[in-house]
């Protein structure tokens, strides 16, 4: 069983930059592709970005394509997503998730099997 704890969420201003971190146990981390999802009140969750599970291959939705960048440490069973040019449109609870899928598409939230419990991102306009 993979626990998964996200951290770094907060209130930024437009244009600012948050580093999200998700900390992993309990599993082979090394393995795992990982993903970040976002949910905005009152909206579905939605794919933000993937790993795959060396690192070498990463995986955008287009609207953050250019700003974020997701990064995946092995050696410290940690995935980051770092955050730039934040604007309203961001604000959501961001969830990190595991999969042991080896191949895309990474965007299906039904592909993951371990989720955390999500960090508060709040950008003020």
């Amino acid at each position: 069983q993979v626990q998964l704890v996200e951290s770094g969420g907060g209130l930024v201003q437009a244009g600012g930059s948050l580093r999200l971190s998700c900390a992993a146990s309990g599993g082979t981390f090394g393995s795992y592709a990982m993903g970040w999802f976002r949910q905005a009140p009152g909206k579905q969750r939605e794919f933000v970005a993937a790993i795959n599970w060396s690192g070498g291959t990463t995986y955008y939705t287009d609207s953050v394509k250019g700003r974020f960048t997701i990064a995946k440490n092995n050696a410290k069973n940690t995935v980051y997503l770092q955050m730039n040019s934040l604007n309203a449109e961001d604000t959501a609870v961001y969830y990190c998730a595991a999969t042991t899928y080896i191949g895309p598409p990474y965007g299906l939230a039904s592909r993951y099997d371990y989720w955390g419990q999500g960090t508060q991102v709040t950008v003020s306009s």
